[in-house]
């Protein structure tokens, strides 16, 4: 009888312990969860697009701005990031400027005035060095926005930072160039990306 009454003791507690963990979590454990979930896939207003891989939006009353992960565009603007465009390519300064502004142009109708979704890579640093977030980006429609522009010529795979999709931006570059795509190819007779990109 009285294994009996510890049986049904420990049987009555193993069950009130775990109505007990099932009660807490569905009350603060699974609300954090949709909350993470729901913050990732929040769509926020693109209100300036600063260059073709640059852009800010608003986000809880704040201006940020988000850095593309895993891809990058000419310069349109005097910097050393420019300087740096300047020696890697040959181009003169002129050059680099107006394929700068055809690339964010792009961006701009790609993503001007639009919602998208901002997602950080699982393996990488929320913020750059200037305070960017750095983000992949995708339109609520579901088109993989730095995937995009690379596909369509406009901005190269960045390969100095080692980062998820980055194999994919790889390839896409690759195809770019073979279909001589957006700056891979003649843009106002101007030819930015050549083989010294590899």
């Amino acid at each position: 009888m009285k294994s009996l009454i510890k049986l049904t003791f420990k049987s009555v507690f193993t069950v009130g312990v775990l109505v007990l963990l099932v009660y807490f979590g569905w009350k603060y454990i699974i609300p954090k969860l949709d909350q993470k979930v729901s913050k990732e896939k929040q769509a926020y207003l693109v209100k300036k697009v600063n260059d073709g891989d640059t852009f800010e939006v608003e986000i809880d009353g704040k201006t940020e701005k988000v850095r593309m992960l895993g891809i990058d565009t000419p310069e349109k603007w005097d910097s050393d990031k420019f300087e740096r465009d300047q020696q890697r390519t040959g181009k003169d300064r002129e050059t680099i400027k107006k394929l700068g502004t055809l690339s964010s142009d792009f961006t701009t109708r790609l993503i001007g005035g639009k919602k998208v979704i901002l997602q950080p890579d699982t393996k990488g640093d929320d913020k750059d060095k200037y305070g960017r977030l750095l983000r992949y980006v995708y339109l609520e429609d579901g088109t993989f926005v730095n995937l995009k522009i690379v596909e369509e010529g406009y901005a190269n795979a960045y390969r100095k930072f080692n980062v998820t999709k980055q194999n994919e931006f790889i390839q896409a570059e690759r195809d770019a160039r073979e279909k001589k795509k957006g700056l891979w190819g003649e843009v106002d007779g101007l030819n930015y990306f050549d083989s010294r990109d590899k």
